[in-house]
């Protein structure tokens, strides 16, 4: 029996995506990658009327989907907001019969301008990116996703063009390791941030 190949698709919203040389290096790194579909929101959406059953149809044919943003005002940008607020309908993702997610994986990829002790219980901030992107992971436990820890770029700001690519190359390992199967799961919820490093 011939077992399906993984798809991954990537929700990227950044209101300001040709300014962010940190969002734009981890595109450029995974562009490639034949199992990969980029969904860029705000170029598809820019007067937010999103079309629903074209998003709903990318989530039904992919395994994997990655939320890709900004941290804003300890969220995420408003376009992306109004998908989740549309796309996720009651019925279809979640609630009665809302099964059509079940099972798929699902974690953030942000980009915050606080370093990791900025964003600590000790910080300015005074939670955690982690607790800031709780509401994602209990958007994922309704509509029946396995919601993974978050892929984090800290001080995004202020990165150098090798620190970027560094987390461009590191965000590809985890995509292809996710493709390939090569970390169980529960191994990788495990963890407080997917990738390993912090430069």
């Amino acid at each position: 029996m011939m077992v399906k190949p993984i798809k991954i698709l990537v929700l990227i919203a950044h209101p300001r995506y040709e300014d962010s040389v940190v969002n734009q290096s981890l595109i450029e790194g995974i562009k490639t990658l034949p199992f990969i579909t980029i969904q860029d929101l705000y170029e598809v959406y820019p007067d937010f009327d999103i079309d629903i059953k074209r998003e709903q149809q990318l989530l039904l044919d992919h395994d994997v989907i990655i939320w890709q943003h900004p941290i804003y005002w300890y969220n995420c940008p408003p376009l992306m907001k109004q998908w989740l607020d549309l796309v996720l309908a009651y019925g279809w993702a979640y609630g009665k019969h809302g099964e059509q997610l079940k099972d798929k994986i699902i974690f953030n990829c942000v980009s915050a301008g606080g370093s990791k002790q900025v964003y600590s219980h000790e910080g300015r901030n005074r939670f955690t990116i982690n607790e800031f992107l709780y509401s994602f992971n209990q958007t994922a436990k309704l509509c029946h996703m396995q919601y993974l820890p978050p892929f984090v770029v800290h001080q995004a700001n202020d990165t150098t063009a090798g620190v970027c690519i560094s987390f461009a190359n590191e965000y590809r390992t985890i995509l292809t390791q996710l493709y390939n199967k090569e970390i169980p799961i529960h191994q990788l919820q495990e963890r407080e941030y997917l990738n390993i490093h912090q430069y």
